[in-house]
């Protein structure tokens, strides 16, 4: 276990709680990307993969948390989408 893999999570994963309460309140997510978001989905998901396939330790909760509000993000970003104009 690296005390700096353990900062790194939750000094990223402090910006997601942030975001998801922007969205429940605003009910607006112009200027949120689905691909970011799904692209650092993808990164925590490599994360826990890894922890366990080679490494098991307690921060596998970390990337577990951060995937866990990415999802939770990316789907408000889907929920309150305007609907686009047809012509």
């Amino acid at each position: 276990m690296s005390i700096f893999e353990a900062v790194m999570l939750v000094c990223f994963g402090v910006s997601w709680p942030l975001s998801i309460a922007k969205a429940l309140r605003t009910k607006v997510v112009e200027g949120k990307s689905p691909l970011f978001m799904a692209v650092i989905g993808l990164g925590y998901l490599s994360g826990i993969i890894h922890k366990l396939l080679f490494s098991f330790d307690w921060v596998i909760l970390l990337y577990a948390l951060n995937m866990t509000m990415v999802a939770i993000d990316l789907g408000l970003y889907y929920r309150y989408l305007p609907p686009r104009a047809t012509c």
